[in-house]
């Protein structure tokens, strides 16, 4: 049976297509605040939510005991608590299928030969990124169960973004195999992209800061601050200076809603260079897609700060960071091999 076949990328990308659903399900988690509605965790017995009135009673009565209901959610009636429950249950339970899909085939493809060694390298880096992610998702929980009713913002950063990077991993390496032949490579260029991909990552560590703070609450204006300022003074008015880049609510979304343009710029400039360049039909399309996908992310970002984060504009900007992380790896592969 020939190795690292259709079959192997129709399971990678299976496995991309399950993460997109985790990022959805885990944004609508985070902007309904439902992450810390179950307490504790269960591995196997988890996966069944609870069932009839005494059941569900226990789990609200576990509830209780935490900051989040003792100072946000006192008024909580059991029925408010399901809806919470839902989506976070959810979210852990795709966790659970994620890595069922990951497993199960990947031993499946080990035992029928049907994997160069390459290739089972590459799928043993995936299923420890994957590992290390649901357990950053038990470690930023547990932040939120001591003393204050939310996540802490450092950690919630560090499970997103290896969420996408895992994303991004498993898509490099269905790309491997998608495209095997290798190609002269503009050196130059591709360590532009690379600087892009770089960039595009920092500001989606911003973007988790402000998610984590709720700072897309504050200042809700644009393309200035409040009082039309393009720097407002809540800015700044941490000390020492340097605790307004990481835990002021204002610093970060100046940072965020700041870097937002450099990205748009060196997309663009990324974009411009590549049409001078003589490309390939899938190299065009990756450039392209990056010119209209950040063109469509920068506008929900402008939305969802004047409209103050309602969810559906929240979901759709954590897609469009979905979609334009993804369309820096494809347009990466493209002009590297």
């Amino acid at each position: 049976m020939k190795k690292d076949n259709k079959k192997v990328i129709y399971w990678l990308f299976t496995g991309c297509i399950l993460i997109f659903i985790m990022v959805i399900v885990g944004g609508i988690t985070r902007l309904t605040d439902s992450g810390l509605s179950i307490s504790n965790y269960k591995l196997i017995t988890g996966t069944i939510p609870p069932i009839g009135k005494a059941e569900w009673q226990e789990a609200f009565e576990l509830y209780q005991q935490y900051p989040e209901f003792q100072k946000l959610h006192s008024h909580f009636t059991l029925e408010d608590f399901k809806g919470i429950y839902f989506w976070e249950w959810l979210h852990r339970v795709i966790g659970r299928l994620i890595g069922m899909v990951f497993i199960i085939p990947f031993i499946y493809f080990l035992i029928t030969k049907q994997l160069t060694k390459k290739t089972i390298k590459k799928c043993i880096v995936l299923l420890i990124l994957g590992g290390f992610q649901g357990f950053l998702g038990w470690y930023m929980v547990k932040s939120g169960l001591v003393d204050m009713p939310d996540v802490s913002h450092f950690r919630l950063a560090a499970h997103l973004t290896t969420a996408f990077l895992t994303f991004a991993a498993t898509l490099w390496v269905a790309l491997d195999l998608i495209y095997p032949k290798k190609k002269m490579v503009d050196k130059k260029f591709r360590n532009l992209i690379i600087v892009g991909y770089i960039i595009l990552i920092f500001q989606i560590i911003y973007g988790a800061f402000v998610a984590g703070l709720k700072a897309g609450l504050l200042h809700n204006h644009w393309p200035l601050m409040n009082e039309g300022k393009f720097m407002h003074e809540t800015v700044y008015i941490l000390e020492p200076f340097y605790k307004n880049l990481i835990e002021n609510p204002s610093g970060i979304q100046f940072i965020h809603r700041t870097f937002a343009y450099i990205v748009v710029i060196f997309i663009l400039i990324i974009w411009y260079q590549a049409k001078k360049m003589v490309l390939t039909k899938h190299q065009n399309i990756a450039v392209d897609s990056l010119f209209v996908l950040v063109g469509i992310q920068f506008l929900l970002g402008v939305l969802t700060i004047i409209y103050q984060v309602p969810l559906w504009l929240g979901v759709a900007h954590q897609v469009g960071a979905f979609f334009l992380l993804s369309a820096m790896t494809f347009t990466l592969h493209r002009f590297s091999k």
